[in-house]
């Protein structure tokens, strides 16, 4: 389920990029310093196999047109390791961790634009880890740091009130603590990175 929504949130990505003609030209868009948004991720929550049961909201400032920083607020769960790849072992039996991970996420972002819509963003993710066993009782907690950086596209519409942006991004967790050793033994036969990881925000300006 979970490849099909990679692919799902993929076609919008391609469908999106056909339509850069349709970016507000500067003498019809309206400058907003603030924004509110999420992430089209939310389709995961239609996963029966690994429901992440994704809460997101993100707050941005404008500091100028072309540096955004804006606070990600996400709730989640996972019972796969984050670092297989999509394939025959994404979601596969026997991949899945002895429990799952609840966590919750204070990200801060930045995007800074190029040309027109393209961008480029780097996201620091603070995750506050549950680890829970097969049985829904608490293990033990952890902390994780991602990092992910981000090239995309953003398209304004209706005059620059509402935007999507699609994007395709690379996330590593350079800091990871507290891991139980039985899911460290599940993580351990893979990367701790993630690629090409597709993306598809959308938001509110005002």
């Amino acid at each position: 389920m979970q490849k099909k929504i990679l692919f799902i949130v993929f076609v919008l990505m391609t469908t999106s990029a056909l339509q850069l003609k349709a970016q507000n030209a500067p003498k019809d868009s309206v400058y907003k310093k603030y924004f509110v948004g999420s992430t089209l991720m939310l389709l995961s929550n239609l996963d029966t196999v690994n429901n992440s049961e994704l809460i997101q909201l993100n707050f941005g400032y404008r500091i100028t047109p072309r540096d955004v920083v804006f606070l990600e607020f996400k709730r989640s769960k996972f019972a796969w390791p984050l670092g297989i790849p999509c394939g025959k072992s994404f979601n596969a039996p026997g991949e899945n961790y002895p429990g799952y991970v609840r966590q919750n996420v204070i990200g801060l972002a930045y995007n800074h634009f190029w040309w027109k819509g393209l961008y480029t963003g780097v996201h620091a993710m603070n995750a506050f880890q549950k680890y829970y066993d097969e049985n829904n009782k608490i293990i033990t907690n952890g902390f994780t740091l991602f990092m992910t950086y981000r090239l995309g596209y953003q398209i304004n519409l209706f005059n620059n009130r509402f935007f999507i942006e699609p994007s395709i991004g690379f996330t590593h967790w350079p800091i990871k603590t507290n891991t139980p050793p039985s899911f460290e033994l599940k993580e351990s036969k893979w990367p701790k990175y993630f690629g090409f990881e597709p993306g598809f925000h959308f938001g509110y300006n005002f």
